[in-house]
């Protein structure tokens, strides 16, 4: 189900470990893997704390995206903060990221003439079905599809609660991908449906002292409380690369909703 639709701002890659990330006239996303040529692309965790912690966890953390609206806001605070400043991926403008629920699903640019109504929305299960909890990695994955190696980390890692739901959303959407690749036969090949760069949500950024770093008091702003006392994280969400291709500014974004009862982001 299609909820809403919004545009690329800014995208944004590097190679090396840095806080920032430089803008680019287009990255390139790699299915299962992150975004072409940025250092934290890879099956596994590639974010430093999360690596000394434990290696052998999943990378759900490939591409991260930032409403540029967040930007408008600290700056209104007097914070000066451009696209990629938080280390994000993608930047983008129109869409509530915060508030789309976990399993989301992000399609990049303009859909083909005659192209499918895509690998996820409405039919990919319920948020409360399946699951890897267990180490079990369940009979949703699509054979042969590159996210299949970071559930296969997620089945054999030790999760906690929120990072073992955000590979569940990623496993339903798997799921999908492989309903729609058995309804087109067995000459169909991989790329079934719709065609654009897609990711899936899978959490929030759980911001960190190295924000006081870049901008002294900056991390108070991304980082709080709600009345009930509940943690508030503002610095943008956590995906993974469901479909591979070129992400550049100005594409539009579609957002589709998955199937209900949804689930609130959580941080991974």
């Amino acid at each position: 189900m299609s909820a809403e639709q919004g545009t690329v701002a800014a995208v944004s890659r590097n190679d090396a470990y840095t806080f920032t990330k430089p803008n680019r006239d287009e990255i390139v996303l790699v299915a299962g893997l992150g975004v072409e040529g940025d250092i934290h692309a890879g099956v596994n965790v590639r974010h430093r704390s999360r690596v000394r912690a434990d290696p052998a966890q999943p990378n759900l953390r490939q591409v991260h995206l930032i409403h540029a609206e967040l930007f408008e806001e600290v700056a209104g605070k007097g914070y000066e903060v451009p696209a990629g400043g938080l280390g994000e991926n993608v930047t983008t403008s129109g869409i509530d990221l915060l508030g789309l629920p976990r399993g989301t699903v992000l399609r990049f640019g303009r859909p083909a003439p005659g192209a499918g109504t895509g690998m996820g929305g409405a039919g990919t299960g319920s948020e409360s079905g399946g699951g890897l909890e267990g180490g079990d990695a369940g009979p949703g994955l699509a054979a042969g599809h590159p996210v299949e190696a970071v559930l296969a980390a997620a089945a054999s890692a030790s999760l906690d609660g929120p990072t073992s739901r955000a590979a569940d959303a990623v496993q339903r959407e798997m799921a999908a991908v492989q309903r729609e690749r058995a309804a087109a036969g067995p000459g169909a090949g991989a790329e079934v449906g719709d065609g654009r760069p897609a990711v899936v949500l899978a959490g929030l950024r759980n911001p960190c002292a190295q924000i006081n770093g870049y901008r002294s008091g900056l991390l108070k702003e991304v980082l709080g409380q709600d009345e009930r006392g509940n943690v508030v994280r503002k610095a943008g969400v956590m995906a993974v690369v469901l479909r591979g291709g070129p992400v550049r500014p100005g594409d539009p974004v579609t957002v589709e909703l998955p199937p209900g009862p949804h689930g609130a982001l959580e941080r991974v």
